[in-house]
C-alpha cells in the first residue's frame, strides 16, 4: 500500500465514514489539532527519562489517539455503529486518572501564585507548546460540540489534559533545578 493516496490533493479528505470535507473543517481542524497535540507529547516522552511519566504520557497518546477518532466520524449514526464494537471513549477513569497525576506532581512542587514565563530548558519549553496546542485542541472540539454531539468527557479531559502540561513543565523545571520566571504585570 502506498503512504500517498493523491486523493486530498484538491483540498478534501474523508472523515470516518467516506463523507468528503474541505480540509479547512472545523472537524478536521478539531482532530487535526489533537494529532499535532500527541505529536508533542511524544517528543516530551522522547526527553524524559522518569518511567512514571512516560507510562502516563503513553496512556495520554493513546487516549488522545481514540479522542482523534471520535471527533473524525462523519455523524452520529456511523459513530455509534462502529463504537458499539470498538473502545473509543474516555472514561471518567481517564480524567481522574490525569487529575491524581497532576495533585501529586503539584504537591512536590512549591507553591505559586503567578503565572510563569514559558521556557528555561527544552523539556520544559515542550510541555508549554504541548500546553497551548492543547488549549487549541480543546477551543476547536469545543466549537465543534456545538455542530456535532460527541461525549462531553472528551472536553474536561483536554482541559486537564492541558493543567497535566502545565505542572509535568513545572516538574521538570524542578527537577533540573532551572529557575522560573513569573510574569509580573
Amino acid at each position: 500500500m502506498k503512504i500517498y493516496t493523491k486523493s486530498g490533493d484538491k483540498g478534501s479528505t474523508k472523515l470516518i465514514g467516506g463523507k468528503d470535507v474541505k480540509k479547512h473543517n472545523i472537524q478536521v481542524d478539531a482532530y487535526g489539532s489533537i494529532d499535532e497535540l500527541n505529536s508533542y507529547i511524544g517528543l516530551i516522552r522522547d526527553f524524559t527519562n522518569d518511567p512514571k511519566t512516560k507510562n502516563s504520557l503513553i496512556e495520554i497518546q493513546r487516549n488522545l489517539f481514540n479522542i482523534g477518532a471520535i471527533l473524525a466520524f462523519q455523524d452520529k449514526e456511523t459513530a455509534d455503529k462502529i463504537l458499539k464494537t470498538k473502545k473509543l471513549k474516555i472514561l471518567n477513569k481517564d480524567i481522574t486518572t490525569i487529575e491524581n497525576d497532576i495533585d501529586f506532581i503539584s504537591n512536590k512542587l512549591p507553591k505559586i501564585d503567578k503565572f510563569i514565563i514559558p521556557g528555561g530548558h527544552e523539556n520544559v519549553s515542550y510541555c508549554h507548546i504541548a500546553r497551548s496546542v492543547c488549549r487549541r485542541a480543546e477551543r476547536n472540539a469545543s466549537k465543534l460540540k456545538s455542530i456535532y454531539n460527541f461525549q462531553d468527557e472528551i472536553l474536561v479531559y483536554l482541559n486537564r489534559l492541558s493543567d497535566y502540561m502545565f505542572v509535568l513543565a513545572r516538574k521538570f523545571s524542578n527537577d533540573l533545578e532551572i529557575n522560573e520566571i513569573p510574569w509580573e504585570s
